[in-house]
């Protein structure tokens, strides 16, 4: 089994693994065509070079609709292995903090990594799930926040500035 990881992040440089893809301006509407056209239901169908008809899987439509979705947004996007090695400068812009601020989440233990001589390296697969787990527990603390301020009866109510 393979996996991998559709990034979205304006520079498409990783060791040289990835490229970016520019849409040609005429080609700008058939890739927003094709998007809107895939996200109907039902299977989906490859014709290959010998003609042959062959059943995308589930798994790699998402992955196609999802950079479709990407590219029709003019987004740059890489589709990367998730056991691809990062060095921290890359792992921090990717979740969008500074280095050093990685560094410290990675000597508290918040990020797994491995070290290649002296230097740090966090693997693609080990940053998104620290991401998501952030993420997550973001949304819940706003959500726990909003729920609060409905009980305490002060969502809606306007608090003006006091000078």
């Amino acid at each position: 089994m393979f996996s991998v990881a559709l990034v979205a992040f304006m520079e498409v440089q990783m060791a040289g693994v990835a490229y970016a893809v520019d849409v040609p301006e005429q080609e700008e509407e058939q890739v927003k065509d094709l998007y809107r056209s895939l996200l109907g239901h039902g299977t989906a169908v490859l014709i290959g070079p010998d003609d042959v008809r062959r059943e995308v899987p589930d798994s790699v439509y998402k992955v196609l609709v999802d950079i479709l979705g990407k590219m029709q947004e003019g987004k740059a996007i890489a589709v990367v292995p998730l056991m691809q090695e990062l060095t921290t400068k890359r792992a921090a812009d990717i979740i969008g903090v500074s280095r050093q601020y990685l560094v410290r989440l990675l000597d508290e233990d918040k990020i797994k990594y491995h070290r290649t001589g002296t230097h740090r390296r966090i693997y693609l697969k080990d940053l998104l799930e620290y991401r998501d787990k952030r993420d997550h527990e973001r949304h819940e603390a706003i959500r726990r926040m909003a729920r609060q301020e409905l009980e305490d009866g002060t969502y809606d109510t306007f608090v003006p500035f006091e000078e």
